[in-house]
């Protein structure tokens, strides 16, 4: 951020807020204009494979990060709030079943990815959160959060974030609420299991608005620049897909017809390692195509809260069978939602 802009933050936030807003609505409204425009100035014919796959790139890819900063920056803002120790204090002492709402619900809003699984996963342990709640959490927290569910409402509206948000809210506590009934915790590593309990207490910190507003930059310095790379491997997959693989061999592939393509749906998400961010233009280009609702919904689930370099990241503080517990309970969860939309839908 430039030494104007801080300045402009620091003594007007308000106004500051206010024109960001605006020129971040004209930006979104001009970006179907520029992206035709970009494609009739190239030599390439607008109908052909090249020149729908370019169109696509060229929309998609300012589009998400358009969405991406917005939320972020958003998010980064009101973050001070939902620290690693105010969310250790709300889980800690509650009952299972309230307790696993409770988290799933704050895994919404927290902005904690796969990466921060190890170090929250110890702090709630040693807050004496249940094991249960805290898998419900670490199941939420990237699968249903802000950035998911913004650029699913942008891209594809209200009634599909609304699906998705309901949908792994309830994989989520379900899946945390059936580990915990199992009563595994002697599977936890044994360095994580007599690590000293500590205070699940917290202090709170006043902040102005401008400084909310340095926070809400300084969350899109750190966010967005890491999540580009996916961003724009997840749009050019998108764009591939969309310019140049048959409708009809996509319906067929991952349609309502066939039985499999749920299961195998789940089974390519877990080895890709990407987030909402990378992945939703894939899923864009699915449902284009003629793929099926449930079938993109458990491809795109299994992506975000199945991935393989997460349960590596796991296999730290868990034993080979708590996470495969794990793996196998969010797995059948998964299937269940793809094969319930595909059947009403």
């Amino acid at each position: 951020m430039t030494a104007l802009a801080m300045r402009w933050t620091q003594r007007n936030p308000t106004l500051f807020l206010i024109v960001a807003a605006l020129l971040w609505w004209g930006l979104y409204q001009s970006l179907i204009p520029a992206s035709e425009a970009l494609v009739t100035a190239l030599p390439v014919t607008r109908d052909s494979h090249l020149g729908g796959a370019l169109q696509f790139f060229f929309y998609d890819t300012p589009k998400v990060l358009l969405l991406l900063t917005g939320v972020v920056f958003v998010m980064g803002m009101v973050k001070g709030y939902f620290t690693p120790e105010r969310t250790r204090a709300l889980l800690a002492g509650r009952t299972e079943g309230v307790a696993n709402v409770m988290a799933a619900s704050l895994g919404i809003v927290t902005p904690f990815c796969s990466c921060s699984a190890v170090p929250l996963f110890i702090g709630f342990v040693q807050a004496g959160v249940p094991l249960g709640v805290t898998f419900s959490f670490l199941i939420s927290a990237p699968m249903v959060n802000e950035v998911a569910l913004a650029l699913l409402f942008g891209m594809f509206g209200w009634k599909i974030a609304a699906l998705y948000l309901g949908l792994g809210l309830s994989v989520a506590i379900v899946a945390g609420w059936i580990i915990g009934r199992l009563k595994m915790e002697a599977y936890l590593e044994d360095w994580v299991r007599d690590m000293p309990k500590m205070s699940a207490g917290f202090e709170t910190a006043e902040m102005t608005l401008a400084d909310r507003v340095q926070a809400g930059f300084a969350s899109v310095n750190e966010i967005v620049g890491k999540v580009l790379p996916y961003i724009l491997a997840g749009i050019a997959i998108g764009a591939g897909i969309h310019g140049w693989v048959p409708g009809d061999f996509m319906a067929s592939f991952m349609g309502k017809d066939a039985w499999w393509s749920v299961p195998l749906a789940v089974l390519i998400g877990v080895p890709m390692y990407t987030n909402a961010a990378g992945v939703i233009p894939i899923v864009q280009a699915l449902l284009a195509k003629g793929a099926a609702l449930g079938t993109v919904l458990a491809f795109m689930m299994s992506v975000i809260a199945l991935s393989l370099p997460e349960m590596v990241i796991l296999r730290k503080v868990l034993k080979i069978r708590l996470i495969a517990t794990f793996i196998v309970v969010v797995a059948t969860g998964i299937l269940i939602v793809g094969f319930v939309f595909n059947w009403i839908l």
